[in-house]
């Protein structure tokens, strides 16, 4: 068993990885910036060492920092989060070679994962339907004709990329060449790599997405749903569980599907498969090999805690629950709280004044800030995730507004006044968006 574990993160998953460790009776080590020395993960955990100045290439990012702070502090593991080195094979790779355990999967999973085209490749080849589209990377040349088959409009996407960067929608033949160029700039500016596949674009999806967790004693099994289709640039904003748009016979098929592919590729850990899902059909789009933002809907409507799952695995032990085990109860809603501009979406760094987090039945709040934290301007700009449950969706959406009307965050702009003003609209009480919706809400003003 895991008996002290390095957090290689930050912020609020940073502290949530912590409190998984806390209640398994596992050492914490947190490592930081110098512009993080006073976070709250810092402040909790058993030991904490600093890794670099506040640019993540040098500190977040800082392999050999890291693996460093394991042999200083005697870590005999590491927890990724998500972000940073989540995903990075040869980070996982560098610490199996100093014996240390990754709580992740296997290097080839993220590897072929993290490849666009090899991730659908891989998914066709285990059973999960996808968006049609190229069978690989395109060439200027013969982009026309491979659109052409597929049937306008199109999808140029970056093979290596990730969080919406890399993708431009072409809707006719005259649109193809500038989206393509254009895709392929944003690409090689973000990712190093400016390889470019082809897929038909959906015109009203839903963004539904699939968590499993994955033993190395061959139990593989899903936790359901999550119906991530509000989104602003391809970035999620609320996120649900269940979806508004699945009954259970749809759950329950793509359930079987994706857990009877993760077994036929021997998959461990924690996953999450995500789907365009349009006029029931499911459309694979890509695989997170690791913790997702969004887990904690999850774990409202499961109970179980996914991190502590992941800690069981990675140590070699089984999973402590088999598929017949899980019960999805009632509804879960997470709504993103980030430091900007709710209307401009402008980041908003800064000192925190007050802060008072909503609390009552069914409330949780997963953030790492506090009254007096100032919010650096290196990072990503959330400031933490606030996650409602209820006995239906009504009830839900009730209470998230209860919660919302009392989350105070003074000193710096947020989200918040989005997500009260979001609760309020028909088409999200009535579950019927998809992953435009949210965009052309605000471009309505």
């Amino acid at each position: 068993m895991i008996k002290k574990l390095l957090i290689a993160n930050r912020g609020e998953i940073a502290l949530r990885i912590h409190r998984a460790c806390r209640e398994m009776g596992i050492a914490t080590v947190a490592v930081h910036s110098t512009a993080d020395s006073e976070a709250m993960h810092v402040r909790l955990a058993d030991e904490s060492v600093c890794i670099g100045p506040p640019a993540a290439a040098k500190s977040y990012l800082n392999i050999p920092a890291i693996v460093t702070a394991c042999e200083i502090t005697g870590a005999d593991a590491v927890h990724p989060g998500y972000g940073f080195l989540s995903e990075n094979a040869n980070f996982a790779e560098i610490l199996a070679a100093h014996k240390i355990t990754f709580v992740g999967p296997r290097k080839e999973h993220i590897q072929t994962m993290g490849d666009k085209i090899a991730a659908k490749q891989a998914m066709i080849a285990a059973g999960i339907p996808v968006v049609p589209g190229s069978p690989g990377a395109v060439n200027d040349s013969d982009a026309a004709q491979i659109a052409a088959k597929i049937g306008f409009p199109v999808l140029c996407k970056a093979a290596a990329g990730g969080g919406g960067r890399g993708m431009k929608v072409a809707m006719e033949p005259g649109q193809l060449a500038e989206a393509l160029a254009t895709a392929r700039n944003e690409a090689k500016a973000a990712f190093g790599d400016d390889a470019m596949y082809l897929e038909k674009y959906l015109a009203h999806p839903r963004h539904i997405e699939i968590q499993i967790m994955a033993d190395s004693h061959g139990n593989v099994v899903h936790l359901g749903e999550r119906d991530c289709s509000l989104q602003r640039r391809h970035q999620k904003v609320l996120e649900e569980s269940p979806s508004p748009a699945l009954d259970d016979s749809a759950r329950r098929d793509i359930g079987r599907i994706v857990t009877k592919a993760m077994a036929k590729i021997g998959y461990l850990g924690a996953g999450t498969i995500e789907f365009l899902y349009e006029n029931g059909k499911f459309y694979f789009i890509e695989m997170n090999t690791r913790l997702q933002v969004e887990h904690p809907v999850t774990e409202m409507v499961t109970g179980i805690d996914l991190v502590r799952e992941q800690i069981l695995v990675a140590s070699g032990l089984p999973l402590s629950f088999k598929q017949q085990d899980i019960v999805m109860r009632g509804h879960a809603i997470e709504c993103r709280i980030n430091a900007e501009h709710p209307r401009t979406f402008v980041p908003s760094p800064g000192a925190i004044r007050n802060f008072h987090v909503p609390g009552g039945l069914g409330v949780r709040v997963d953030s790492a800030a506090y009254a007096g934290y100032r919010i650096p301007p290196f990072y990503d700009s959330m400031i933490g995730k606030l996650i409602v449950h209820g006995r239906d969706r009504r009830e839900c959406i009730m209470r998230l507004a209860r919660a919302l009307d009392e989350f105070v965050i003074d000193g710096i702009e947020t989200t918040l006044d989005l997500h009260r003003a979001l609760l309020k609209e028909p088409e999200f009480i009535k579950g019927e968006y998809d992953i435009h919706w949210l965009e052309s809400h605000l471009a309505k003003g």
